[in-house]
């Protein structure tokens, strides 16, 4: 398994898609850092060479783009400073809701988590009579 920036990419899929498991690097990043290499799309990650390697490392550095470690920094702290400032963003980060508007009244179960039941709270004895009463 090849490792770049600190990540081991799949050695048995082509590096064009490889490279996608690096974090802050899509599609067409990926294939612009192979055009710089010059490195085939096509071949297989188990395959490159250390050169290649080495010459995937150098064309990400040289384009400037940051990935992994540095990119999770930038976005943590852009996140701490929108929560900082208390602006809208910030206070839908701070609760755990959606961000980007999006309706909250139905779905949006991935920033809300699991339903919460909200209702009447009813004792042990109520409660294992309505079951007795449902299991006849």
């Amino acid at each position: 398994m090849p490792r770049l920036m600190g990540i081991d990419i799949p050695d048995n899929k082509r590096i064009e898609i490889s490279l996608r498991y690096i974090y802050g690097i899509g599609p067409t990043r990926a294939k612009k850092i192979l055009e710089v290499a010059k490195i085939d799309p096509g071949k297989r990650a188990s395959t490159l060479t250390a050169d290649e390697i080495r010459a995937i490392i150098d064309a990400i550095q040289a384009e400037g783009f940051h990935t992994e470690g540095d990119l999770r920094r930038e976005v943590s702290q852009n996140i701490r400073r929108l929560i900082s400032i208390g602006s809208y963003r910030g206070t839908r980060h701070r609760k755990g809701l959606p961000v980007r508007g999006q309706r909250t009244r139905t779905n949006a179960r991935t920033r809300k988590g699991a339903k919460h039941t909200v209702g009447a709270v009813r004792d042990k004895a109520e409660r294992n009579a309505m079951k007795q009463a449902a299991s006849k």
